[in-house]
């Protein structure tokens, strides 16, 4: 039913209801009954069940769980125990954390929950909005959210923001006029107030005829939740990476099956060893390790005001390219500033003293004016209202004092066509007209001029002093509201075409939404790390490149376009063109789709803000969808992955840098793994291929507890430890060029150092096989191996600085799981019960010494390979 069409006196027919009184207690709890709360569906709670379901489906947990049954069919059930445990554990700190992230956003919610004023049985009542029903007589001022759609039925000059709906950033003027179309679109309705729109003036009165999700709010919200989820890079990453190791694992398990068959080893005995091996190749902690590092850097971000609803956004963060910001809020204050002012013929600073003439120009421009006084220094209202009132406070003037003092007689409210506002104030006794509004009207309706302390007649050379320094201001992009009053005679008639006539002009502000002062900082930071900050607004071309000039945003070459400019370019046009792009004008929410998936054909991770319910298309679009915490409506929250609790864009960079920080050190965490499973994997296979060689017949130079232990416990605990890193000195002074956790270079040292630990911790095997046999060759192989993976840890901890540079010490929990894995390890050969349960033997303090003198080596030749690649 289109109710912008039909008449009041047929709406309250066609719902049946009292324009006067109202419903009725009776049937408002009728109809919510039939037709539920005012509210939006959100999209469905996850089950604990689902959850689970969620973390253990992915590839590499997958792995695991088919290694362990295998194991445990074969009798291994300490290994297959061990491996389930593991992933119960990663899949509840999973859960635990996303857990965490919904609360934080319910507490937000509640924060921000509204309240409406309704007439029920003739009474007025103030409600929660929740409970509001179809047919509710709603009223609805300045600074009020709309609670409901509701067809408005009186206005006084009423003003709503609608940009939360349509993206259109100027507040459209309501009406309560029979709209004849029925094709007309939203922005276009203007006897129609929406839900989750926000008064910024005047007041209204209204049927409500939609809520919840039959509201255009609800309609939104109902499309969103059905949007596909994409995997995340890292998700696409480490499942790549899953199946490559289980091919290539695959692979050798087949080759050293086959050579053990070869060697007339028996076919049971030799699928138990490549099953065990198997199970040592896979890096059964990694999902773990990744869960755990990700909990821990989604705790920090949220003391830095960053909420991430899930856990592998937060390393999708630290490989963003590029970062698209909303203008008012995130980049400005969101609060309209005045910083200039003309006034005695002079362009003044608000770090100029309180003249007369000043504090006469702040007095007017406080009495013309509906800002509301919530406090000494809070008001809410139009926001050049607002500017007004703080302007008196910056000079420690009281709006509330100056309002009390000069009482209003009369209004004359702004309109779009007139471009003014006038009010009739009493001052000392006189009939005062102030005006105020377009530089250009109030010049034109003045006749004099205001210059020290005096009125003077208006001529021609002062109006070009006038135009001149408007022109100065316009091209700052600064919008400029005058000033002129004139005194009216106590029997003159208070006309309105008469009262803005003949004026004394006073002088002008100028004013502007101001960069946030730690923007300026975070915008340096990501020109260093290489990220793409663009700037997208709704605002005009001129105040939105004036922002990004002094935000430092521009390079020669880059470009400034408007919306209806971005329509006129195809897209393979936009492909083209999308890289000098810095700033989008005039914008749409549907503008900010195309934007998204733009900057993806160029393989680029984007991050999105936004904040109104036409943007969640945006936020789900892009690789991170951020949301605005404060300002941002509950359908964006929805769609994003991460929401801003104050709304500042330098805290998007502080999770980036925080994101890039976990990034990297996820990176380092699974070459160390990896390094030490191909070392695992090779001192094992050495001894299918050399064993007949060495000692006439195949030897396993380790047993699969030790292989299980080493992978569990000795480069887990070091994993997770790596994994808290600090940031590298250069860590947001470079490009993140790979997306990928693995990239070539980094393949080429894994197997390096691999070969390396693998060579290694044979030497040790075949060193105690010839002093005492294969007990003391395993024993030694097994230590030499644990501990080398042990120092190789201060290998990992920077790909191109010394350990010595980045100080041994500075990672205390590295020292920490140092310390605890080696007497952990010791305790594998001192107690008979754990050397029955490990296979090993007591070392001679002669046997340990030549294990220690192995397990330094690989520092040393890691150390040399750095001096030499940095020279």
């Amino acid at each position: 039913m289109n109710y912008s069409s039909m008449s009041i006196i047929d709406i309250e027919r066609e719902l049946v209801t009292d324009l006067q009184l109202g419903l009725h207690a009776s049937e408002v709890a009728r109809r919510q009954r039939e037709f539920g709360k005012n509210v939006i569906s959100e999209s469905k709670k996850r089950t604990f069940f689902q959850m689970f379901l969620e973390q253990i489906s992915d590839f590499m947990v997958l792995t695991l769980i088919g290694a362990a049954i295998i194991s445990f069919l074969l009798g291994e059930k300490q290994e297959s125990i061990l491996i389930i445990v593991i992933v119960v554990v990663n899949a509840f700190l999973g859960i635990i954390q996303e857990y965490k992230a919904e609360k934080s956003l319910e507490a937000i919610k509640k924060l921000a929950s509204v309240h409406a004023r309704v007439i029920r049985g003739g009474k007025l009542e103030i409600i929660d909005a929740s409970e509001l029903v179809v047919g509710d007589i709603v009223l609805i001022e300045a600074g009020d959210y709309v609670p409901a759609d509701m067809r408005l039925i009186e206005v006084n000059n009423l003003k709503v923001d609608e940009s939360p709906l349509t993206g259109e950033s100027v507040p459209v003027e309501k009406d309560t006029e029979v709209i004849l179309s029925d094709n007309v679109p939203i922005s276009e309705r203007k006897n129609i107030a929406f839900k989750g729109t926000y008064v910024t003036y005047g007041s209204g009165k209204g049927i409500v005829h939609a809520t919840g999700m039959q509201a255009e709010i609800g309609k939104i919200a109902e499309m969103i939740a059905s949007a596909e989820e994409l995997q995340t890079p890292m998700q696409k990453s480490l499942e790549h990476l899953g199946k490559v190791l289980l091919i290539m694992i695959l692979a050798i398990c087949a080759i050293i099956f086959f050579i053990g068959i070869s060697k007339n080893q028996g076919i049971f005995e030799m699928f138990i060893t490549v099953v065990s091996l198997a199970v040592a190749a896979i890096p059964e902690g990694l999902p773990a390790i990744v869960t755990i590092v990700l909990a821990l850097g989604m705790q920090r971000m949220a003391k830095h005001h960053a909420i991430i609803r899930k856990l592998p956004a937060v390393e999708t963060l630290g490989i963003t390219d590029v970062i698209c910001s909303d203008k008012t809020g995130t980049l400005t204050q969101n609060k309209m500033t005045i910083t200039q002012v003309f006034v005695n013929n002079d362009i003044i600073s608000l770090e100029s003293k309180l003249s007369p003439s000043l504090e006469r120009m702040i007095v007017y421009g406080v009495l013309c004016n509906n800002a509301k006084i919530t406090s000494e220094r809070d008001f809410i209202g139009d926001p050049t209202d607002v500017a007004f009132m703080h302007w008196a406070t910056h000079y420690d003037l009281s709006p509330h004092r100056i309002i009390d003092d000069y009482q209003k007689l009369y209004e004359i409210p702004f309109s779009s066509e007139r471009k003014l506002m006038t009010t009739v104030n009493s001052i000392n006794g006189k009939k005062f007209v102030i005006t105020k509004g377009a530089f250009e009207k109030v010049l034109e309706i003045s006749k004099n001029i205001y210059l020290n302390d005096s009125v003077h007649p208006l001529i021609n050379s002062h109006k070009n002093k006038l135009i001149e320094a408007n022109e100065k201001f316009t091209n700052q992009a600064l919008r400029v509201i005058a000033i002129g009053y004139k005194v009216l005679n106590d029997d003159e008639e208070l006309d309105d075409e008469k009262l803005e006539k003949g004026l004394t002009f006073v002088g002008f502000v100028g004013m502007i939404d101001p960069p946030r002062v730690e923007v300026y900082d975070a915008i340096k930071k990501c020109k260093n790390a290489g990220i793409e900050t663009i700037m997208i607004t709704g605002d005009h071309k001129n105040t939105a490149l004036a922002i990004a000039n002094q935000l430092g945003m521009l390079n020669y070459g880059d470009e400034a376009i408007t919306g209806t400019e971005l329509d006129n370019l195809s897209d393979r046009e936009l492909e083209r063109r999308i890289k000098n792009i810095r700033v989008y004008a005039r914008v749409t929410p549907e503008h900010k789709v195309r934007i998204v998936k733009a900057w993806k054909k160029q393989n680029k991770i984007v991050a999105m803000t936004g904040d109104g319910i036409n943007d969640a298309p945006a936020l789900k679009q892009a690789d991170i969808g951020v949301a605005m915490g404060l300002s941002g409506t509950e359908v964006a929250k929805e769609a994003s992955d991460m929401i801003l609790t104050d709304d500042n864009f330098a805290t998007i960079v502080k999770a980036v840098e925080e994101g890039r920080i976990i990034f990297v050190n996820i990176r380092k965490a699974i070459k160390f793994l990896l390094s030490c499973n191909v070392g695992e994997i090779l001192t094992v296979l050495l001894g299918a291929l050399l064993g007949s060689f060495l000692y006439g017949h195949s030897v396993n130079p380790l047993t699969p507890v030790q292989l299980l232990w080493g992978n569990l416990v000795t480069d887990s605990l070091i994993a997770i430890a790596i994994g808290l890193e600090k940031a590298e000195p250069d860590l947001m002074k470079k490009k993140i060029v790979n997306h990928g956790l693995i990239d070539f270079e980094s393949g080429i040292m894994i197997i390096f150092q691999g070969i390396l630990i693998g060579f290694i911790s044979f030497a040790a095997y075949h060193i105690g096989y010839r002093m005492n046999g294969e007990l003391l060759g395993s024993t030694m192989a097994f230590m030499t191996l644990t501990i080398t993976q042990l120092f190789h840890a201060f290998n990992i901890r920077s790909e191109n600085y010394s350990i010595f540079k980045i100080g041994v010490f500075s990672n205390k929990y590295i020292i920490f799981a140092f310390v605890l894995n080696f007497f952990l390890q010791l305790g594998t050969i001192i107690h008979p019960f754990t050397r029955k349960l490990f296979d090993t033997v007591m070392l001679t303090p002669k046997q340990f010494i030549i294990v220690l003198l192995l397990t330094i080596l690989p520092v040393l030749v890691v150390e040399f390979g750095k001096a030499f690649h940095k020279e």
